[in-house]
């Protein structure tokens, strides 16, 4: 007969090195994805708080450099860019223009650090002067083909710049094959995407909006994101992804929807990505600094779930600090 107190004993007595060594899952620094936002300024020192995103800012583009720079001594290896743009109008002619704030920024930071992947943002709502992610019809309603094009020409443009991968998340049918088709016909063939496939209509973006200055003026996003309701619809629009040529999948929000990141690596076998969302690294935040939680031992929990549930890619506004935890 099993010495059950024996072997529950041998569990507890198991030392740090042992319990590394049979750890089933673990964050590296290569799995971290940092998001930045860089805004359209004459400032060149402009570097903006977030308030209600304690430690994240908006930078001009020399600041954002700077930021970098350090993130990348430290072992940081792919940014996400958003972009703030001086100008919005209806048409969101600064989200696909040559010269504007992202293709900037893609520019600078790939000649600044040629290894460092730098992914963009492909979506209209910081760009738009109702903060929309689509164009918007006379009844007020998201036209969804009409906002293909301008996706397509905006992907485009980012990758013309030099961006090494696209990000599409506007969550508009049809926008993976409209970007596809767009990339190769330009002889961008082996530039992934990487897909917000399943994109929910959560509140926990709420901070996000007031960085990147995305708040609609009208109206809600509940006609092209998802149900929160709803699993077998994530599936089916991950798929429907990979088939119009999606590489990467991504499962946003994070923590509230770890079952579903779960279904989709148990379903496909290509790259996962989750989003470790705004609203999450915020609620961290506030309770860390009211001295109600461990902030690394909470947000080092947080980044082994994301991986327990399936993911490849952790993008986080946590993930310079991860770095600083993993190096020490």
């Amino acid at each position: 007969m099993l010495d059950t107190d024996f072997y529950r004993g041998r569990r507890l007595r198991m030392t740090p090195g042992i319990r590394a060594l049979v750890r089933e899952s673990e964050i590296r620094p290569a799995d971290l994805v940092m998001p930045y936002f860089v805004a359209e300024t004459d400032d060149e020192g402009f570097r903006k708080p977030i308030a209600s995103m304690p430690g994240q800012f908006q930078f001009s583009l020399k600041e954002l450099e700077k930021q970098v720079a350090a993130a990348v001594a430290n072992g940081l290896g792919s940014v996400l860019l958003f972009g703030l743009p001086k100008v919005k109008d209806e048409k969101a002619s600064q989200a696909y223009s040559d010269e504007g704030i992202v293709q900037e920024a893609v520019r600078h930071l790939k000649d600044r650090f040629p290894e460092l992947v730098v992914i963009t943002d492909v979506c209209l709502c910081e760009y738009t002067a109702n903060g929309h992610c689509g164009m918007v019809g006379k009844c007020g309603e998201i036209q969804n083909d009409p906002t293909l094009d301008l996706l397509a020409k905006t992907a485009l443009s980012h990758v013309r710049a030099g961006a090494d991968m696209v990000a599409p998340s506007d969550m508009m049918d049809g926008r993976i094959l409209a970007i596809r088709e767009t990339l190769d016909d330009a002889g961008f063939t082996s530039t992934p995407i990487m897909s917000y496939a399943v994109k929910y209509a959560s509140a926990f973006y709420g901070p996000f909006r007031d960085a990147a200055d995305s708040t609609p003026k009208f109206g809600d996003r509940h006609s092209h994101q998802m149900d929160p309701a709803n699993w077998r619809e994530a599936l089916r629009e991950a798929e429907a992804d990979l088939d119009e040529g999606a590489d990467i999948l991504m499962v946003k929000p994070g923590l509230p929807y770890l079952d579903v990141l779960r279904q989709l690596r148990d379903r496909f076998d290509t790259p996962i990505a989750t989003y470790n969302v705004s609203g999450e690294y915020s609620m961290v935040k506030a309770a860390a600094q009211n001295g109600w939680i461990d902030e690394q031992r909470t947000v080092m929990e947080m980044m082994t779930c994301f991986k327990r549930a399936g993911a490849d890619i952790v993008i986080t506004y946590f993930a310079e600090d991860v770095l600083g935890w993993l190096n020490k």
